[in-house]
């Protein structure tokens, strides 16, 4: 165990840094906490930074491979968020609770492999960092950038075709828009008109 310095208050560069590393990811994960209930706030960040990427590789004609492999990043994440937490393809449909398949079945609400706040997380972040590579020449790899956006769309249509068949084998919609909500009891009118007269 080190003995603390003879003036009390010294403290080595390494702890002060360390200490302010701390502070910083507490705030960061204090502003992170709070953005989570702002949804459309969040998306529309999202954009922005998306846009910002964007017109910087259009400006610079250049980092096409960069590009091409955030879309290849995007696309996971897609299929992430769009697939079941358990895959009934891969687990025994005997092995605990499954997608309702009847309209007698019980209500389950659909879990996804990836949730909403860690998909836009993990896209933003994405972006961020595929936007400062475009500062750096040693990333523009001069590539023909036509032939890298016809094997994305490729890749895109099958993995969407295959993802969408397997929603549509095993029945389940990853979106609650459409769907009946249940929001507990409410008053009827009578309930709510009915007036005292005492």
């Amino acid at each position: 165990m080190e003995a603390e310095p003879a003036g009390g208050d010294e403290v080595s560069p390494a702890t002060a840094i360390s200490r302010w590393s701390f502070r910083v990811s507490q705030r960061y994960q204090h502003m992170l906490d709070k953005s989570t209930p702002h949804m459309l706030q969040r998306w529309i960040a999202f954009l922005v930074v998306a846009a910002i990427y964007v017109v910087r590789v259009y400006l610079v004609q250049g980092f096409y491979i960069i590009s091409y492999g955030l879309g290849i990043y995007v696309l996971n994440l897609l299929i992430g968020f769009l697939s079941p937490q358990v895959d009934p393809e891969i687990h025994n449909l005997s092995e605990g609770p499954t997608l309702p398949t009847r309209g007698s079945d019980e209500f389950r609400p659909f879990v996804r492999r990836l949730p909403e706040f860690k998909f836009w997380y993990s896209i933003t972040k994405a972006f961020c960092i595929a936007f400062v590579m475009t500062f750096f020449r040693e990333f523009d790899v001069p590539v023909f950038w036509p032939i890298l956006l016809v094997y994305w769309l490729t890749l895109f249509i099958l993995t969407m075709r295959r993802q969408i068949t397997h929603m549509i084998k095993y029945r389940y919609v990853p979106f609650s828009f459409g769907k009946q909500r249940y929001d507990g009891k409410r008053a009827s009118p009578t309930d709510s008109t009915s007036i005292s007269t005492d």
